[in-house]
């Protein structure tokens, strides 16, 4: 026998997408209709992803009443996307594009991603990827910026050296053993 359910369908009220690129984004935004009809309304808009129009799209978002925002994670090009609207105070949700798989045979442009996202996102089909919070996130800039700066300097001392030899000076020879890789002075 089948019986009534009582589950509700949760769905994020007024929600958007998007759909990021290189240049530009595509954002969808759907929010609730007037009446008792429950359809709902949907906008699909394109921006720069310069910081202004960026700007201008955050004053959109919270004009429709926006509470959260939901994009793919393309290579690096949703991270100033990301923090600027985290830093308008929305709820930011970067999302795995393994996890928002499209239909066999669904036509794919920017636009239909947009919706596609938007329409599994408010139904609350996705989860958030992690993001570390600022502080976190800070300090692994600054750790990874130090790596690439070591690891700058031990090749351009590397090239000094190789160039040094090709000259026939054996400075590294006569400065520091040749087993440690560091200078007697730790420089």
């Amino acid at each position: 026998m089948l019986e009534s359910s009582q589950d509700n369908e949760e769905i994020i009220e007024r929600i958007a997408a998007l759909d990021i690129g290189k240049a530009e984004l595509v954002c969808c935004v759907r929010i609730p209709g007037q009446g008792p009809g429950g359809r709902r309304r949907q906008e699909v808009s394109t921006y720069s992803t310069m910081t202004r129009s960026l700007l201008t799209m955050a004053d959109r978002l919270r004009e429709l009443g926006v509470t959260r925002v939901v994009m793919e994670s393309t290579s690096d090009y949703w991270k100033p996307v990301f923090y600027l609207l985290e830093a308008a105070g929305f709820d930011t949700w970067l999302v795995n594009a393994k996890d928002v798989k499209h239909l066999p045979g669904r036509p794919k442009t920017d636009r239909l991603d947009a919706v596609w996202l938007c329409k599994v996102a408010e139904r609350q089909m996705i989860r958030p990827s992690f993001i570390p919070p600022p502080p976190i996130r800070e300090l692994r800039d600054l750790t990874r910026y130090r790596v690439d700066l070591i690891a700058a300097r031990t090749a351009e001392r590397s090239r000094v050296e190789k160039l040094l030899e090709d000259a026939q000076i054996k400075l590294s020879v006569v400065a520091w053993p040749a087993t440690s890789s560091e200078p007697p002075d730790g420089t």
